[in-house]
């Protein structure tokens, strides 16, 4: 939601923006634009649309060629998509120009002030309050860093900030409050950019702003204050990910190369974790808080999106493994809930980016509260790791498809690990690791089966409307699996446990209304199959997720996909691949860009 991207060096900057904003597309815009310094003046273009306008209207202009510049993918909050609501924005002079993400809860207040003051807006947004306030404080004679602190201290909401001073034209300044900016570190040049994925391929060490801090980034020097100008220590990160991660390969979208790492994601989070031979599980994040953990009596899981589906995985296991009360939380309704908390209760949260703005709020609601809080997020350093006391890495590499797949495997895994680590009766728990280690090969047959799934997609490709449901363990899938043909294909579909279907939606079935089944056989499959009848005696066409040998599902489904054997708490797994592939096929089908699904964004970075 909205990039970040600034560059200050021995290279000319556009080409390092231009790049820098192509690896901020997967989290989704609207419209992109650069400022950059060029002969005692700044320069700056916008566009709508995607970032290759904006390149296209800078390929013949010689006007761009400065050392120092800032960019901006905008995703529409305030005004809607326009060249004068893009990013950067200027002051009415031309001297400070601010590329913004996040929002100015306060910005009408300040916009009124301002224009009362003689300001000239031209845009709708609330980022342009910025720079007419720092101007504001250099008219009143106040020097640039001055006027850009006293500036923070008016504005109220959440920002992440670049800003150029076109008369300091070798600094770059950056400012952050409750929304995600990192400083790529290189040699003779520096960076800064609002997602780790826009510096890969530049620079491997980076740093991480924390709230309230502001950067000022030369090309051999980086200085850090917070808003009373008192210097503050920093730590160089190292970055685990690389350009071939990053990249494509021989796959024709993210989405599906992604789908297809889903193997090595499983195996990347348990590698080093699990010894099955000793029924161990080592969760080096945990160990500072391992005696804490043994008083847990209860568990909150707070999450958005897919990360709260595999929450709702976790709910089953953390109950039926670690014996542990637990609920899950939608995060964006957890920050108004006035309930009673007990002692013993721990919080865990899950963001594939660590940037979720509903689950930060809910996490600083936890910790006002006296709450352990525990992160289980992709990207090292983020903010939500940052600002949890303890948590678990997922290792999954960049995602760079909009619509998760891979992160949620990777989720998973971690939450069976934490699990098994936090159960007190050993006795059983040996085969699950032993289970564990083999879903990886299992995973892999299913994609050996991609082929199937493409052609069936072709069957299916042109119904609008879908139930999917499931039980038990594969109820969060059925709720997963809609979300994916939701996002990826535009198509409606609903998620359900099966035993709601009666209560409602089973007055939708028809036989232009086809229903998603994910009916493996475990403890609950008679009674999915007494629902797959109910459906079928009102001719609804069925798609089973069913699974290898299971003769039965013949009689009831028009078409199946057959997966491995494995243990029902380990299911999802396995059952959640083949729907990720059937709305990734489907969405290509119709002739959606799936990488970049219309209105999404990768990182939700405001409430």
């Amino acid at each position: 939601m909205c990039g970040i991207i600034g560059y200050i060096g021995k290279e000319k900057s556009k080409p390092v923006l231009i790049n820098g904003l192509k690896a901020l597309e997967y989290r989704g815009y609207d419209s992109a634009g650069i400022a950059i310094p060029t002969n005692n003046k700044v320069e700056v273009r916008k566009s709508v649309g995607q970032v290759k306008v904006l390149e296209k209207s800078l390929a013949n202009g010689n006007d761009f060629n400065g050392h120092l510049g800032i960019g901006h993918t905008r995703w529409a909050t305030h005004g809607s998509p326009s060249e004068a609501n893009a990013h950067p924005h200027r002051d009415c002079l031309g001297r400070v120009f601010v590329v913004h993400n996040g929002i100015i809860e306060n910005y009408k207040e300040l916009k009124g002030y301002l224009q009362n003051q003689g300001h000239n807006f031209l845009s709708e947004t609330d980022t342009e309050v910025v720079p007419h306030l720092i101007e504001n404080f250099l008219n009143s004679g106040k020097d640039f860093d001055t006027a850009l602190f006293d500036t923070l201290k008016m504005i109220k909401g959440a920002y992440a900030l670049a800003i150029i001073d076109a008369k300091n034209p070798e600094i770059l300044y950056a400012a952050k409050l409750s929304s995600p900016l990192v400083i790529g570190v290189g040699s003779g040049e520096n960076f800064l950019a609002s997602d780790p994925s826009a510096l890969v391929g530049k620079t491997k060490d980076v740093i991480y702003l924390n709230d309230g801090e502001i950067a000022k980034i030369k090309q051999n020097n980086i200085s850090i204050t917070n808003l009373e100008k008192q210097e503050t220590p920093f730590e160089i990160v190292r970055l685990e990910w690389d350009l071939e991660q990053a990249q494509k390969g021989d796959f024709p979208h993210f989405m599906l190369k992604e789908i297809f790492e889903g193997p090595e994601v499983v195996r990347s989070a348990f590698r080093g974790r699990i010894k099955s031979e000793e029924n161990l599980v080592k969760l080096g994040g945990l160990e500072q808080v391992a005696n804490e953990l043994k008083q847990v009596k209860r568990l909150l899981i707070l999450a958005c999106g897919t990360s709260y589906y595999a929450g709702l995985v976790g709910e089953y296991l953390f109950e039926e493994i670690a014996k542990l009360p637990t609920e899950v939380h939608f995060a964006s309704e957890f920050c108004y809930r006035n309930e009673p908390f007990d002692k013993g209760t721990a919080v865990i949260a899950i963001s594939q980016s660590g940037e979720t703005a509903d689950t930060l709020s809910a996490i600083q609601k936890s910790k006002k509260h006296g709450l352990m809080t525990i992160g289980i997020v992709n990207t090292v350093g983020s903010t939500i790791a940052r600002e949890t006391e303890a948590g678990v890495y997922n290792h999954a590499g960049p995602e760079i498809g909009v619509a998760s797949t891979k992160a949620f495997l990777s989720q998973l895994t971690i939450l069976a690990m934490m699990a098994i680590y936090l159960s007190k009766d050993k006795s059983s728990t040996k085969v699950l690791l032993e289970e564990l280690e083999k879903i990886p090969e299992k995973i892999k047959i299913i994609l050996t089966q991609s082929a199937k799934l493409e052609k069936l997609a072709e069957k299916y490709k042109d119904y609008e409307n879908f139930l999917f449901v499931g039980r038990r363990y594969n109820y969060p899938v059925a709720l997963e699996g809609a979300l994916k043909l939701k996002e990826i294909s535009y198509i409606h579909a609903e998620g359900y446990g099966a035993g709601e279907m009666k209560h409602g939606p089973i007055a939708m079935i028809s036989q232009n209304f086809p229903t998603m089944a994910i009916v493996p056989q475990n403890s609950v499959s008679e009674k999915m199959f007494s629902n797959l009848e109910e459906i079928k005696a009102r001719k609804g066409p069925i798609f089973a997720i069913a699974t290898e040998g299971d003769e039965k599902i013949l009689e009831l489904a028009n078409d199946i996909f057959y997966i491995p054997k494995t243990i029902e708490l380990f299911e999802p797994l396995l059952t959640v691949v083949p729907l990720q592939l059937l709305a990734y096929y489907i969405g290509t089908k119709r002739g959606f860009d799936v990488d970049k699904p219309r209105n999404l964004a990768k990182s939700v970075t405001v409430e």
